[in-house]
């Protein structure tokens, strides 16, 4: 979405997959599996950009990441 890189790690502690958007202070989500997690921010990150925006708060450029 919008070329923002997604980073899904396990949390052994939890049991669950969380996915964060570096670029987006605060955006994460879960899931059971890193499939769940990539669906579910999805629906974080395009929530984080409409409030962003409802509030008048900077959107960050995504930037470039490389693996």
């Amino acid at each position: 979405m919008n070329g923002y890189a997604i980073l899904i790690q396990f949390d052994p502690t939890d049991d669950i997959y969380v996915a964060t958007v570096p670029d987006l202070e605060g955006c994460m989500a879960h899931g059971d599996t890193p499939e769940e997690a990539a669906r579910e921010i999805q629906t974080a990150m395009k929530l984080w950009l409409k409030v962003a925006e409802e509030v008048n708060k900077e959107i960050p450029k995504p930037m470039a990441y490389v693996s």
